[in-house]
This record gives C-alpha cells, sequence and structure tokens, in this order.
C-alpha cells in the first residue's frame, strides 16, 4: 500500500505515517505483548480488509465490547480503516445496557472476548441474526461467529485492493466513533465524534502538553472513557508509546511500570492521586522518567497538589476539564497549579469559551453563569436524539456555527481562569465516570419491595463523590442494606453501586409531585 497517498487528515492516517516512519518503534506495551508501528499497521490493516468482506460499509457502526487489551486498540484502528465507526463499550456493562446501545448505535458487527459470551447472547437474543459477532479468546462455533485471531491473519490481493479503494474514499466529516455516555434521561447517549473533531481536540492537548516522539504514556484508564481512549489516539498521533494497563487495581506495580518503562505522562483522575498518596512508601520512588501527570474527572484536592508537588517537585500537574461532548475544554498551565489550585485554566488551544447567564449574556468576573464552548473540537450531537441535541447543542452569532451549552457553572476571576462550581443537573461523578442517578434509580426501582429511591453523590475523599441511595420500602417488606447492594452488584457497573444506602419512611416532595433532591442535599452535604 502508498501510504504516501495518506495525508494526516484522518486518524488512521497517522498510523500509516508512523508505521513508515518508525517501523521498529515501539507502539504498544500491554502485559508480554509489545507491538511496534509496523505490527499494529500490518494486524489493523488485515482486521480492516476481514470487516470489508464481512459486509462493513463506511459509517457502519462497530461495537467493540472489550477489556483494555492489544484486541481492543487493533479493533479501533481496523473499523476506522475500513471507513467505519467503532463504539467502544465499558467491559462491565450489562447484558440489558449492552442490548440498548446495540439497537441504538444500529451496530452490525460486535468484537467481543468469549468471557462475555452470556452477556452479549443474551443481549441481542440471538435472535438477530443479522449481527455479526468477533470473539476474541477462546473460539465459539455458531452461526455468524468469527475469530479474531484468523480475522487478523486473513489477506489477499482482492481485499487489499478494496480496502484501498475505501480508504481513498474516507473524508475528515465522517464519523469516526460513538462515545456512550450516561444521559440524564436513564438511558446512555451516544456522542457523534467526525474525524475532525477527534483530530482537532486530540491535536490541541499535544499542543499544551508538548508531546513529542520521545513520550510514553502510561493509560491505566478504560478505553471506553473518552480520557482513556484519547491516551491511545494521541501517542499514535505523535508517534509515541503507550503503556496499557487494565486498571488501576494495583498501585504498586503501576509505579514499577513507571520506573521500568521510563514513563514520561500519567493520565489520572482524583481517585487515583488519593490511593497513591495514602502508600506509607510512596516517598522511596523518584519516577525520575515522569514529565507530567494530567486529571480531569473532578478537581484534585488541594492537599493531594501539594503533597504530590512536595515528593515529586519535577513533575508537572496539569488540571483540565472536559465533556464527552467536546473531548476538552479548558487546562491550567502547570506554573499556574500553586497559584491557583482551584482552577482549571483557561480554553484549550483553538477554543473559545464563554460563561453567559440564563439571557445568554456574557457575566462579569465573579459572577456565576453557565459555560458555553465554541470550536471544532465540539462534537455533531447525540445520536438518535434530535431533540437532546438541539437542547445542548445551539446555534451561535455566525451563521453555521454551533455553540455548546455545557450545562456546568463556572465562574472567572480578574484573569480569566476560570472555576468549577457545580452541575445545573444532578450527574454524580465518581471515580473519574460520569454516573446518571435516573440510572440506577431505574434499577433500584425494579428490586421487589422498593417502592421508591433517589439517588444522589455525597462528597468523599477518594471516590470525588460516592453515590448514595435513599430507598423507600414497600409496607411490610424486611429487605436490607445487603440484598440492596447484593443485586445492584448483579444489574449495574461496580461503579455505579451505591457506597451507602438509608431506608427511610418517605421521600420529601415538591409541590408538583416531584423528589426534591435539595431536601436531600442539604441533609447530604452533597458537594
Amino acid at each position: 500500500m502508498n501510504n504516501n497517498l495518506f495525508q494526516p487528515r484522518l486518524l488512521q492516517n497517522f498510523l500509516l505515517n508512523n508505521a513508515e516512519k518508525y517501523p521498529e518503534k515501539e507502539a504498544l506495551v500491554f502485559n508480554e505483548q509489545r507491538l511496534s508501528y509496523s505490527d499494529l499497521n500490518d494486524r489493523s490493516t488485515q482486521l480492516a480488509n476481514s470487516l470489508i468482506e464481512l459486509g462493513l460499509n463506511r459509517h457502519d457502526r462497530v461495537i467493540i465490547f472489550l477489556d483494555n487489551s492489544v484486541e481492543t486498540i487493533i479493533s479501533i484502528w481496523g473499523i476506522l480503516k475500513a471507513g467505519g465507526a467503532f463504539v467502544v463499550l465499558n467491559p462491565l456493562i450489562k447484558s440489558n445496557k449492552l442490548e440498548y446501545i446495540i439497537k441504538d448505535s444500529g451496530a452490525k458487527i460486535i468484537i467481543t472476548h468469549s468471557r462475555k459470551y452470556d452477556v452479549v447472547l443474551q443481549a441481542i437474543n440471538y435472535n438477530n441474526k443479522d449481527i455479526k459477532l468477533i470473539w476474541a479468546g477462546a473460539s465459539i462455533d455458531d452461526v455468524n461467529t468469527f475469530s479474531f485471531n484468523e480475522l487478523i491473519q486473513y489477506q489477499t490481493k482482492t481485499s487489499s485492493r478494496k480496502l484501498i479503494s475505501r480508504m481513498e474514499k474516507i473524508i475528515d466529516y465522517d464519523l469516526a466513533a460513538l462515545i456512550y455516555t450516561s444521559g440524564s434521561t436513564g438511558e446512555p447517549k451516544g456522542v457523534i465524534s467526525s474525524q475532525f473533531n477527534m483530530i482537532s481536540a486530540a491535536r490541541s492537548i499535544i499542543e499544551y502538553l508538548e508531546n513529542t516522539p520521545d513520550d510514553i504514556i502510561l493509560d491505566v484508564l478504560p478505553l471506553s472513557f473518552d480520557y482513556g481512549l484519547y491516551q491511545m489516539i494521541m501517542s499514535v498521533m505523535f508517534g509515541g508509546k503507550l503503556v496499557l494497563e487494565t486498571s488501576f487495581m494495583f498501585p504498586l506495580k503501576i509505579l514499577q511500570t513507571i520506573k521500568e518503562e521510563n514513563v514520561t505522562g500519567f493520565p489520572i483522575v482524583p481517585t487515583i492521586i488519593a490511593l497513591l498518596l495514602k502508600m506509607k512508601d510512596l516517598d522511596s520512588y523518584e519516577l525520575e522518567s515522569l514529565r507530567y501527570i494530567t486529571n480531569t474527572g473532578a478537581a484534585f484536592p488541594v492537599p493531594h497538589i501539594q503533597r504530590f508537588n512536595q515528593l515529586f517537585p519535577h513533575v508537572k500537574i496539569f488540571s483540565m476539564y472536559g465533556l464527552t461532548e467536546c473531548k476538552r475544554i479548558a487546562y491550567l498551565p502547570a506554573n499556574q497549579i500553586q497559584k491557583r489550585p482551584g482552577s482549571v485554566g483557561k480554553a484549550i488551544p483553538n477554543c473559545e469559551v464563554f460563561i453567559l447567564d440564563e439571557n445568554d449574556n456574557e457575566v462579569q468576573p465573579g459572577e456565576v453563569g453557565e459555560l458555553v464552548v465554541r470550536g471544532s473540537n465540539v462534537m455533531r450531537g447525540y445520536w438518535n436524539a434530535a431533540e437532546l441535541t438541539q437542547k445542548v447543542y445551539r446555534p451561535g452569532k455566525i451563521q453555521g456555527e454551533t455553540l455548546l451549552y455545557t450545562g456546568d457553572l463556572f465562574r472567572k476571576d480578574e484573569d480569566g481562569f476560570l472555576y468549577f462550581l457545580g452541575r445545573k443537573d444532578d450527574m454524580i461523578k465518581s471515580k473519574g465516570e460520569r454516573i446518571s442517578p435516573k440510572e440506577i434509580e431505574n434499577v433500584l426501582c425494579s428490586i421487589p419491595g422498593v417502592a421508591e429511591a433517589a439517588v444522589l453523590g455525597v462528597s468523599d475523599e477518594i471516590l470525588g463523590q460516592a453515590i448514595k441511595a435513599y430507598i423507600v420500602k414497600k409496607d411490610g417488606n424486611s429487605i436490607d442494606q445487603n440484598f440492596i447492594l447484593q443485586y445492584c452488584m448483579q444489574n449495574m457497573e461496580s461503579f455505579m453501586v451505591p457506597k451507602y444506602v438509608e431506608f427511610i419512611t418517605e421521600l420529601p416532595k415538591s409541590p408538583n409531585g416531584k423528589v426534591d433532591k435539595k431536601i436531600l442535599k442539604a441533609e447530604a452535604m452533597v458537594v
């Protein structure tokens, strides 16, 4: 394939170019597996060939339902090369949510692991014969099923010609991904992300982090989480190396990895830094190679910033703010972290922000308003949700432009630095995840013996916010906290399971009969 045909205006072209420029350089490390740029390029090209042979058309969606793994990353690049759009899902979701996303996205192919056989089969009810299943791990012998390992080895001259023809047609306006995030209605919503949007956002982040091909990024975040996903995309764009982990479950192993792999960049969430700082021997790790850490999801507590700076004064700390709807919005330069530890900084390069009141007038420094975003990083809306898209993505002053109304309340100081104050809705930020209380409430209310339920976030040093559930039992029912938590663990992702359960006789209501969470929040001192 003549890679000179593909200039870096598309995500996959960065991989093609770097495979030509750095063929033997390590692109990816995962456990004992080490893939060069040439390896990653070849395997994803072979998968792209196979996807086209399986009938994948341009703009078709492909669900990736895998843990952090080499297969996940090969799948992302293979789908992009074939002109499709990837949908990376949290590997912990249950069959009911998977079923919803399959239907909502219209995906015709699912790439998953044999360990998830029961969840996947229950989600598609196996009545949908149109869905093709690609299995990593043990082979599955069933209709419309294919082996991932076999597909990344399959290539013919005919399929190669088809792929070249397909890739020449792809433009940067094409759909690259649907990134599903929790919605206030309780159902996940897919953020429509074009090639152009994703490249613009990633380039801006690369610019202010000053990434170079010498950078080595440690990614312990789920690839289904856009913060984790973009670490992989960015590392390929700037020609660096990604060290991928499944999670932050073993902090000691992570610290050893930083040292052994000479990691220079470490993206984290407040939960991670809180756990690190609880380690008694953290000061014994010098971490000489580490150049920076980044944070988003929720603000670092000021004491954590000060303590980390004392231990590792050479490491730059970038506090950031963003939403899946536009990836990144603001960052605080590392040289400002001590002076303004509570700020998330200013707009990222090639992005403009406003703080507006209810009449769309820009507020003065110190006044509170909603943060609104303008730029090419603003995604194209929500999949199959025109009404919600119109509410959040609104026309700007210049004809044809779209502004993102974040729903978050901010103020700015006299120097223009931004300070996050809270959400206009009641979404919860826990462990770096954005969680819909409504979604948890739906599960709680499905429990036999539960009459009503209300969920909100309460301040927590480790989690940022912990989930607290208020439950009203049906008359005469004897369900207890253990029963509630067991049910939740069986029917939702672990990060959505409440930390606290309180039984009350009735939920406070507003005059129109809705649950008045303001009263519950006042009692719980929610942040």
